[in-house]
C-alpha cells in the first residue's frame, strides 16, 4: 500500500507539471491575476472602510492598476524604440575603444596569432577543389562554343499589400497580448469580488473538519500575503526610481527604461539586479568614450542593492521572505522551464504563496516543510540529534543565539531537557545501544563545559537573534515562563551549612541519559550561586554509596528520567537518607507530559523530601531550601556580564 500511495503521488505530481507546462497559456494568466489580487485587495478594503461599495471598489481599483500598467507598457516601448535608434551612433564608440585598447598592446599576441593562423585555414578550406579554367574576355570561338549556358536570373515579386493586409499585419502581435490582459482583468476583479467564496472552497479542500482554525490560518494567510507583496512593490518600484533618477543624473541613455527594468528584475533574488546592472554597464561602455561613465554606474547599483537588501528589507518586513535559499534557486529553475522569463519574475511570489498556505494548513504542511526556511525538526530533536552526531559545539552555537532573548533555565527545560527525553524514550525501545548513550553523555558534558561561563540573568535583548533554528526556539518559550526569572544568589548570604565547596550534589538515577540530566541541572543550579558536582548512577549501588564522598553537601538532587523502576528510586533513596541524613532529597523525575498527582505518588514512594518536575523547577527549589529569605539578593549585574553581552 505504501508503494501504490507513493506511485499514485508521482503520477499526480507528473499531470500537475505537465498541464502546468501545456496550459501555460491559460494558467500564466491566472498567476499573475492572484498575485494582483494579493497586491490591490488592500487597497479595496481601505475604500470599502470609507463606505465605498465593494463592487465599485473593485472595479475601480483594477481599472486604475491596469491604467498605471498600460501606461508604463507605453513608456517602456517609447524608450526602447529610442534606444534602437540610437544604437547604430553608438557602434563607432565602441570601435574606437577596442581599437585604443589593442594599441596598448606591444605587438601582436598569441592569442591574436591564432586567430590569423586559423582565418587562412579556413580559407583555404573553403576554395573550390577545381577552379574553371579562365576565359579570354574576346575569344570568339569560346563564345561561340557548344556547351551548357548560364542560367538567367528570375526575380519574383510580390503585389502590393492592399490595406486591410495591412491592418491584419499590424493587429496581429497585438491580439495575444491584448487577450493575455484582458483574461488577467477579469480574473482580479472576480477574484476580488468573490475572496470570501474563493477562501470557502479552499477551506472545504484543505481542511472542513475545523472551520475555525482553517478560515483563522486562510485569513491570516491571505493578510501576510498581501502585506507582503504590496510591501515588496513598493520597495522594488522605490529601488527603481532611484536607479532610473542615479542614471539620469550620470547621463546614461534611457534612465527611465532601465529604472523599469530594475523594478521588474529585482523581483528575482540573488540574480535579478545583476542582471538589471548589467544593461545600464554595457551601455555605458558604448556611450562615453572614457570609463567614467561606467565606473559611476557600476558604484550606483554596488551602493543601491546592498543598502536595500542589507538595511532597508529588514527593517520593513524582515530579513527573509520565509523561503529557504535552497527553495528560491529549485523554485527559480522550476519555475522558467515551465513558463520562460515570466516565470523567473513569478517564481519567489508563487513559492512564499505555496509556503505560507502550507505554513497555515495541516494537510499541505509538506509544503513548508520542502520550502520554508523554518527548520524541518524541532528545536528538541535538533539538540537530540546534535547529541547523536557528536557535534556539541553546533548545539553550544544555537544555544547561545537562544540566550539572547531568553533564559537558560528555559533553554535547558524546553530544549535540552526534552531533546534527552527523546533520547531516553529511544533507549527504552532498544534503539541506543550503551556506545551510543555513552556518546549522548559525553557530548552532553563538553555541551554543558561550553555553556559554562553563562549566567542566567534575564537577557537584555538588545541584540536578537537572527538564527532560524534559534528562533524557532524562541517561539517555543513564552517571555513569562514558568521559570524564566530565577533569582540568583550570592554566596556570601547562604547559611553556614551550605558554604561548601559543592552544597549541591546531582545524582544519576539508572541511565547515561540521567547523568547527562544531571549534568545540565548541574550547570544551571551553579549559574544561580549553588555549585554542584555530578555523580554517576554506579554511584548509588550498595558497595560504593558508602564511599560517596559527601562534605559540604547541604541537598542531593536524584535525577531519572522515566517512571518505571519506582522501587529503584525508593532504594536509592534509602541509601542516600542514610549516608546523608541531615541533607534535604529531592527527586527529579522529568517524564513528558507526567500527571502531577501521579508526581506526588513517586515521591511519596521513595519516601523523598520534594519532588521536581522539571530543571528549573529543580533549581527554585534548591534556592528556597536555603532559607535565604530575599533570594533577589543577586549578584550586582555590573559584576556579571549579561545573557546577551556573552
Amino acid at each position: 500500500m505504501a508503494l501504490l500511495s507513493a506511485v499514485a503521488t508521482a503520477i499526480l505530481a507528473v499531470i500537475i507539471i505537465a498541464m502546468l507546462y501545456f496550459g501555460r497559456e491559460i494558467f500564466v494568466p491566472i498567476a499573475l491575476a492572484i498575485l494582483l489580487s494579493f497586491v490591490l485587495a488592500p487597497v479595496v478594503v481601505v475604500l470599502q472602510r470609507i463606505r465605498v461599495p465593494r463592487g465599485l471598489a473593485v472595479v475601480s481599483v483594477a481599472v486604475l492598476a491596469f491604467v498605471l500598467i498600460f501606461a508604463m507598457g507605453s513608456l517602456l516601448a517609447t524608450q526602447l524604440t529610442q534606444l534602437a535608434e540610437d544604437l547604430p551612433r553608438y557602434q563607432s564608440t565602441i570601435s574606437e575603444k577596442i581599437q585604443s585598447f589593442r594599441d596598448t598592446k606591444a605587438g601582436r599576441g598569441t592569442l591574436e596569432r591564432a586567430s590569423d593562423m586559423l582565418k587562412d585555414l579556413s580559407r583555404e578550406i573553403d576554395k573550390p577543389k577545381d577552379a574553371a579554367p579562365t576565359r579570354a574576355p574576346n575569344s570568339i570561338a569560346n563564345s561561340n562554343a557548344p556547351g551548357p549556358q548560364a542560367p538567367v536570373p528570375v526575380e519574383v515579386r510580390q503585389p502590393d499589400p492592399g490595406a486591410l493586409e495591412n491592418l491584419r499585419t499590424l493587429i496581429a502581435p497585438l491580439v495575444h497580448p491584448l487577450a493575455t490582459t484582458g483574461i488577467i482583468i477579469i480574473f482580479v476583479i472576480f477574484i476580488l469580488l468573490q475572496r470570501e467564496d474563493l477562501r470557502n472552497r479552499l477551506i472545504r479542500l484543505a481542511g472542513s473538519y475545523d472551520l475555525q482554525r482553517t478560515t483563522a490560518a486562510l485569513d491570516d494567510a491571505a493578510a501576510r500575503l498581501s502585506r507582503l507583496f504590496l510591501t515588496q512593490l513598493i520597495l522594488n518600484s522605490s529601488f527603481g526610481v532611484v536607479i532610473g533618477i542615479g542614471l539620469w543624473l550620470i547621463g546614461t541613455p534611457s534612465a527611465i527604461l532601465w529604472g523599469i527594468l530594475a523594478t521588474v528584475l529585482r523581483f528575482v533574488p540573488y540574480i535579478g539586479a545583476v542582471i538589471a546592472a548589467a544593461f545600464p554597464l554595457a551601455l555605458a561602455v558604448a556611450v562615453d568614450p572614457g570609463w567614467s561613465m561606467l565606473l559611476w554606474t557600476l558604484a550606483l547599483f554596488l551602493t543601491v542593492e546592498p543598502l536595500v537588501g542589507h538595511v532597508i528589507e529588514p527593517m520593513v518586513y524582515g530579513h527573509s521572505t520565509g523561503l529557504s535559499p535552497v527553495a528560491v534557486v529549485a523554485a527559480a529553475t522550476f519555475w522558467t522551464a515551465l513558463w520562460g522569463p515570466i516565470g523567473l519574475v513569478l517564481a519567489t511570489p508563487l513559492t512564499v504563496c505555496l509556503v505560507v498556505i502550507g505554513r497555515h494548513v495541516e494537510r499541505l504542511e509538506f509544503l513548508d516543510v520542502m520550502f520554508g526556511d523554518r527548520p524541518a525538526l524541532s528545536p528538541p530533536e535538533i539538540f537530540y540529534q546534535r547529541m547523536l552526531a557528536g557535534d556539541p559545539a553546533e548545539a553550544a552555537e544555537k544555544a547561545e543565539e537562544f540566550l539572547k532573548e531568553r533564559s537558560l533555565a528555559s533553554y535547558y527545560d524546553e530544549v535540552a531537557l526534552k531533546g534527552l527525553q527523546l533520547a531516553q524514550i529511544d533507549a527504552e525501545r532498544g534503539a541506543l545501544d550503551q556506545e551510543r548513550l555513552a556518546k549522548i553523555r559525553d557530548a552532553v558534558s563538553e555541551f554543558v563545559s561550553d555553556l559554562a561561563d553563562q549566567d542566567d540573568r534575564p537577557p537584555t535583548k538588545v541584540h536578537l537573534t537572527t538564527d532560524a533554528e534559534a528562533s524557532s526556539a524562541v517561539e517555543s518559550v513564552a517571555e513569562d515562563a514558568a521559570h524564566e526569572n530565577l533569582p540568583t544568589i550570592k554566596k556570601e548570604g547562604l547559611p553556614p551549612d551550605w558554604l561548601g565547596e559543592h552544597p549541591v550534589l546531582c545524582m544519576a538515577g539508572r541511565t547515561l541519559v540521567d547523568e547527562a540530566a544531571a549534568m545540565m541541572l548541574a550547570q544551571l543550579s551553579t549559574a544561580h550561586g549553588l555549585a554542584a558536582r555530578v555523580e554517576g548512577a554506579e554511584a548509588l549501588s550498595t558497595t560504593n554509596v558508602f564511599r560517596l564522598e559527601t562534605a559540604g553537601v547541604a541537598i542531593v538532587c536524584l535525577v531519572y528520567l522515566d517512571s518505571n523502576g519506582p522501587a529503584h528510586m525508593r532504594y536509592s533513596v534509602r541509601r542516600l537518607r542514610r549516608k546523608l541524613p541531615k541533607a534535604t532529597i529531592i527527586l527529579g523525575c522529568w517524564v513528558k507530559d507526567i500527571d502531577p498527582i501521579a508526581l506526588e505518588g513517586l515521591r511519596d514512594n521513595a519516601k523523598a523530601d520534594l519532588v521536581a518536575a522539571s530543571l528549573g523547577e529543580a533549581v527554585k527549589l534548591c534556592i528556597e531550601a536555603t532559607g535565604v529569605s530575599d533570594p533577589s539578593r543577586a549578584a550586582p549585574k555590573e559584576q556579571k556580564s549579561t545573557t546577551a553581552a556573552a
